[in-house]
């Protein structure tokens, strides 16, 4: 048994995952914490991470260096996704994460933000032998496509869609317009049409979603009285049901979904577009798989476990 930390810094949040993994690779949750800081913030129109963006990220990073501390990580990996990927000064990002947690950031490529995705959630997934499972990994900055079996990742891809990143780009009003919604479409399904050229979404037999707007999707599909993981984790919903969550969450003023019980505070103004991804995806792979594919399961497990057992590989 060992004691690792994980921290998965995308363009929406920061999380940390401290945990216990025994030699079968089986993780057990010690902390289990996720802050919002959008340091992806206007990284898609300037190309550059923001001042006050930096700020709320690297007081986080001292938090979770405290917390590394006090509960006796012996190893630590630090990824860095979309956001950090993009910005041309991230060299002051990765100079003020080493300084705060004496270890170096890994700006990872999509590819391997894939890889790291699908190992989390397989990690707690019982599928048939053979089974082609695809898990999309749905962030701040970017989506990772993945389909693969219990032996491993068989094709994935990375695109530069993602619920920050597409609120700045279409989404501007509250509610969002009939025109920013059909723009915001027109551009996801020309993302999913180049995905088919490096993943055939059409074998899918299972699909499965991961990250904080596909969760909450669940969360408003299922009226909880309050965000609740291990309800969410494994929840099987149907097409229409998950399209019709997204749809309502999508028409909200942004106050109405602040006042939803299990809506993170920092999720509040980009649910929509992430809820309108979703509903997309679950509509063409529906469409794809002729319909054998009538639904998707919502995993709470994703890169940042991926993250904590390459970690403890190392």
């Amino acid at each position: 048994m060992s004691r690792v930390g994980a921290i998965d810094c995308g363009t929406n949040s920061i999380r940390l995952l401290i945990a216990d993994i025994d030699d079968d690779g089986v993780l057990t949750d010690v902390v289990r914490l996720m802050k919002v800081v959008r340091l992806g913030q206007g990284v898609d129109a300037t190309g550059m991470l923001a001042e006050e963006a930096l700020a709320r990220t690297f007081a986080a990073a001292e938090e979770y260096a405290g917390l590394l501390q006090q509960h006796g990580a012996e190893r630590l990996r630090f990824v860095a996704t979309s956001a950090t990927r993009d910005a041309g000064n991230r060299q002051v990002f990765v100079d003020g994460i080493r300084e705060r947690l004496g270890v170096e950031p890994e700006v990872v490529t999509g590819a391997e933000e894939a890889e790291l995705s699908f190992t989390g959630a397989a990690s707690v997934l019982a599928t048939a032998p053979g089974e082609k499972v695809l898990v999309v990994d749905l962030g701040g900055g970017s989506t990772e496509f993945v389909l693969g079996t219990s032996g491993g990742v068989q094709a994935a891809l990375s695109t530069d869609m993602g619920c920050v990143r597409f609120t700045e780009r279409h989404l501007k009003s509250d509610p969002p317009t009939a025109v920013e919604i059909a723009a915001a479409e027109a551009d996801i399904n020309a993302y999913i049409d180049a995905v088919l050229a490096d993943v055939p979404l059409a074998d899918t037999d299972r699909l499965v979603g991961v990250a904080g707007s596909i969760t909450t999707v669940t969360a408003h599909a299922l009226g909880l009285t309050e965000y609740q993981p291990n309800t969410i984790h494994g929840a099987e919903l149907d097409t229409a049901k998950t399209a019709a969550a997204c749809t309502s969450l999508l028409s909200m003023s942004r106050a109405e979904r602040a006042a939803l019980p299990y809506m993170h505070p920092g999720r509040v103004d980009v649910i929509g577009a992430g809820a309108l991804i979703w509903r997309t995806i679950n509509n063409r792979v529906n469409a794809l798989t002729a319909g054998r594919v009538n639904g998707a399961t919502a995993s709470e497990h994703d890169i940042l476990d991926g993250i904590a057992m390459s970690a403890a590989r190392r």
